[in-house]
C-alpha cells in the first residue's frame, strides 16, 4: 500500500452535525488554561460513528507545516439514563488502566463544569490508524488468512482485558463486583420499560426468561461492555495489529462472558439474514471472520471457561442492545434529539427481541 493510499483509508472526522457545534469562544480559553499545550482555536471535525456521546477532532496547526490532532468527547443533548456518557468517569477510568493496558488513548484533560459547553467533557490524544466500521476503508483489501488474524488480535486484546489485574491497577473502587449479573438483568430491564414507547414489543417474556437462567457463578474482571471492530484502531501499516481501543463509557467490573455476549450481539456473519445485514456495523462478514458459535470456541479455550450452555450470555447481549437501541429512539420520538439515524431504530428494537426468542430456542 502506497503512502497516499494509507492516509486514505485513516479514519477521518468530518462535518459537524447541525445543533451539536462546538462553542470555541467558550472552549478555547478553558483549553488554553488547563491543557496548555493546546493553544489558539482549532478546526474543528465530528465523527459520525456512534450513537451515543458526541466525539470531535481538534486539529490545531503547527509552524513546520503539520496537524497536531486531539479528540474531544462529550455526552449528547437531551435526558439521559441515570449513570450514563460519565465523562468524567471515563476519563479516569482510562487514565488509571493506560499504564497497565497498551491500547488506551493517553488522557490530556477534563472539564466537569458544564457551563463551558453544555455538557461534561474530556480530551485524549487521537491515535492514527484505521477503524473498520461497516466495512473495511475503500482501497483496504485483506486475504483471508490476514483476515482471520485480525479476528484473532481482536479478540485476544479482549481477552488481555479481562486479565488485568483491576485491584492493581487501582480499579477495584469502579463498582461493586459481586451480584453484577442480577445488577444488570434488573437494570437493563427497567431501563428498557422505562423508555418502552407505544411501537415496540413490552419484552417481558426475554426479561422473564433471563431472570430464571442467570448462571450459578459468574467471574468478575474489568469488562468493556462495548468491545466491537468499530472501537477498534487498527495499524495502517499491518491490518491485523491492534493500536487501541476506544469508547470506554460502559467499562466496568463485571462478568467477562457477558461482556463477549454484548459482543457477539453485534456480530453479523456471512450467512446471517437479510434483515441482520442491513444492520451490520462492523466487517464480521468477510471471509476470514469467525463465526459466532467460532468466537465462542476460541474464547473459552483460550481462557479455560467452563460453560454448558452460552444461550444466557447470547440473550443477555442482545437485549441489552435492544435496550440501549430503545433509550436512543426514545430521546427522538419525544424530540430531545432530530439526528434522521435514529428514526427507525424502534424496528431494530423488533429485530432484536425476535433474535432474543431465537437464542432461547439455541436456533441463532
Amino acid at each position: 500500500m502506497s503512502n497516499t493510499d494509507k492516509q486514505n483509508v485513516i479514519d477521518t472526522a468530518g462535518q459537524v452535525r447541525k445543533g451539536e457545534e462546538l462553542d470555541l469562544k467558550a472552549l478555547v480559553p478553558w483549553l488554553e488554561k488547563h491543557v496548555p499545550s493546546l493553544k489558539g482555536e482549532p478546526t474543528v471535525a465530528q465523527y459520525s460513528g456512534g450513537a451515543s456521546n458526541w466525539t470531535y477532532c481538534l486539529s490545531y496547526p503547527a509552524d513546520d507545516g503539520t496537524l497536531r490532532e486531539v479528540i474531544l468527547r462529550r455526552g449528547p443533548a437531551g435526558t439521559k439514563a441515570k449513570g450514563a456518557h460519565d465523562m468524567g468517569r471515563e476519563y479516569r477510568l482510562q487514565a488509571a488502566l493506560k499504564p497497565v493496558y497498551a491500547y488506551v488513548p493517553e488522557m490530556l484533560g477534563h472539564c466537569d463544569d458544564e457551563s463551558v459547553l453544555g455538557a461534561e467533557f474530556y480530551l485524549m490524544e487521537k491515535l492514527n490508524g484505521l477503524i473498520p466500521r461497516m466495512n473495511l476503508p475503500k482501497g483496504l483489501k485483506l486475504e483471508h488468512g490476514t483476515t482471520r488474524q485480525l479476528c484473532l488480535n481482536a479478540l485476544d486484546s479482549l481477552i488481555e482485558l479481562h486479565k488485568v489485574d483491576y485491584k492493581a491497577a487501582g480499579l477495584d473502587h469502579l463498582a461493586k463486583g459481586e451480584g453484577y449479573t442480577q445488577r444488570k438483568i434488573e437494570g437493563w430491564s427497567a431501563r428498557y420499560t422505562k423508555a418502552k414507547t407505544w411501537n415496540v414489543p413490552s419484552a417481558k417474556y426475554v426479561m422473564n426468561w433471563l431472570k430464571s437462567n442467570q448462571p450459578k457463578h459468574e467471574h468478575i474482571c474489568l469488562t468493556h461492555n462495548d468491545f466491537r471492530f468499530d472501537n477498534l484502531v487498527l495499524d495502517v501499516n499491518d491490518p491485523t495489529k491492534i493500536l487501541g481501543v476506544l469508547d470506554w463509557e460502559l467499562a466496568t467490573l463485571g462478568d467477562p462472558l457477558m461482556d463477549l455476549g454484548n459482543s457477539l450481539a453485534y456480530w453479523v456473519q456471512a450467512d446471517d439474514d437479510k434483515l441482520a445485514k442491513s444492520t451490520r456495523r462492523q466487517p464480521t462478514h468477510l471471509p476470514g471472520m469467525l463465526t459466532r458459535k467460532e468466537v465462542i470456541a476460541y474464547y473459552l479455550d483460550k481462557t479455560g471457561f467452563k460453560v454448558d450452555n452460552f444461550a444466557f450470555y447470547e440473550v443477555y447481549g442482545l437485549f441489552r442492545l435492544a435496550a440501549i437501541a430503545q433509550q436512543i429512539y426514545y430521546r427522538y420520538h419525544h424530540k430531545q434529539t432530530d439526528n434522521p439515524a435514529f428514526k427507525h431504530i424502534w424496528f431494530f428494537v423488533h429485530y432484536l427481541l425476535w433474535q432474543c426468542r431465537k437464542a432461547i430456542k439455541g436456533k441463532r
